[in-house]
């Protein structure tokens, strides 16, 4: 198989939750063709589950100037964190939950073709209410709801939510309580996290918050 290798790369801007670079690549027969690549932290999302209904939240993004129905989810912007320590700290931020039992879903990448984002799916059970923090920016106008497993895929199924990453999951999450599955273990490597703009960060001396730069 091809040897697809990078002769070259070029930061063209470096924002603080993406970056973007453009890699010069060998083609097969040889030729070098230029690959923008949109450079991410990964991130992760909580399929929590308390027997009967799953919490979702509806968010204003700006990408689409539309309120979504997602997952509780958050950018692992912390230098090294664990993917599940993330996912504890987004589900209490987000919706006021804490969980005693957690497995791993499924990991997906969004945008292959241009962007490194990839995101772990994590099913939270056991569920309990923690105090949640004051919520700032979007997510001080984020709305929460609780929806049975079934509606969240009518949901799915009728278009009313278009979030990828919330479909993926739900149609995944809910195949696999039906299925009576634990899911998978949380130590499982996370092969697909992204390393570019995260080591850059960390050399620069950023690592309680990648983001500030």
């Amino acid at each position: 198989m091809h040897n697809f290798e990078v002769r070259s790369s070029e930061l063209l801007l470096d924002s603080p939750i993406i970056a973007v670079r453009r890699d010069a690549v060998v083609m097969p027969g040889g030729e070098v063709a230029n690959r923008e690549i949109v450079e991410h932290f990964g991130a992760v999302a909580i399929f929590a589950f308390d027997g009967e209904k799953i919490p979702l939240v509806r968010q204003y993004r700006h990408c689409v100037k539309q309120r979504l129905w997602e997952l509780p989810a958050g950018i692992l912007d912390v230098a090294d964190e664990d993917p599940l320590e993330c996912a504890k700290r987004e589900l209490q931020e987000e919706t006021g939950l804490a969980a005693t039992n957690w497995s791993l879903i499924v990991d997906l990448v969004s945008s292959p073709g241009f962007c490194e984002e990839s995101i772990r799916v994590f099913l939270a059970t056991d569920l309990s209410e923690v105090e949640r923090p004051e919520p700032e920016h979007e997510e001080a106008d984020m709305q929460l709801e609780w929806f049975t497993l079934q509606e969240a895929v009518d949901m799915v199924l009728r278009g009313e939510i278009v979030n990828g990453i919330a479909i993926a999951a739900i149609m995944t999450g809910a195949r696999l309580i039906e299925s009576g599955n634990t899911g998978r273990s949380t130590d499982e490597p996370f092969e697909l996290r992204p390393t570019s703009m995260a080591e850059r960060r960390k050399a620069a001396g950023l690592h309680a918050d990648m983001k500030r730069l």
